[in-house]
């Protein structure tokens, strides 16, 4: 059982997600200290806060509301999600891409089943995996 766990760790791809889950926790702090230290505090100044942490919030009940904070977070998302994909998956698309395999890219055109209404077959399957039924000839072919 523990010889079946050390080859499932030590595949490639599994190395490959770790180190790009790693790298990608370390973006996530660096932009999120930008956009706490930077983003938010523009937001909130263009706002027309004049005290920090008085940007754009208002209060219900006593709970203050900070709009700022959520605009910043928002920022922040698209970023760590842009730097993700243009520091780990173009290179990684890119890297496997010399070695004859594609990842992230467009997945095969598909059709749906008459009978069962299956939408996940091939375009040139001949019989429905699912309900074993035969598919009309592929047009053009």
């Amino acid at each position: 059982m523990l010889k079946g766990f050390k080859s499932f760790l030590m595949q490639g791809e599994l190395i490959v997600i770790a180190v790009g889950l790693v790298v990608a926790l370390g973006f996530s702090t660096l932009i999120k200290s930008f956009t706490d230290s930077v983003v938010t505090p523009l937001v909130n100044a263009l706002a027309g806060g004049g005290a920090a942490g008085k940007g754009i919030s208002w209060t219900v009940n006593g709970q203050q509301i900070q709009l700022g904070t959520f605009i910043g977070a928002v920022i922040y998302f698209f970023i760590l999600m842009a730097v993700i994909y243009f520091v780990i998956v173009v290179p990684y698309r890119s890297y496997m891409a010399r070695h004859g395999t594609a990842v992230f890219g467009e997945p095969p055109p598909t059709t749906t089943c008459p009978r069962c209404l299956s939408s996940d077959l091939p375009v040139d399957a001949s019989r429905c995996k699912h309900c074993t039924s035969e598919l009309a000839a592929p047009a053009g072919g």
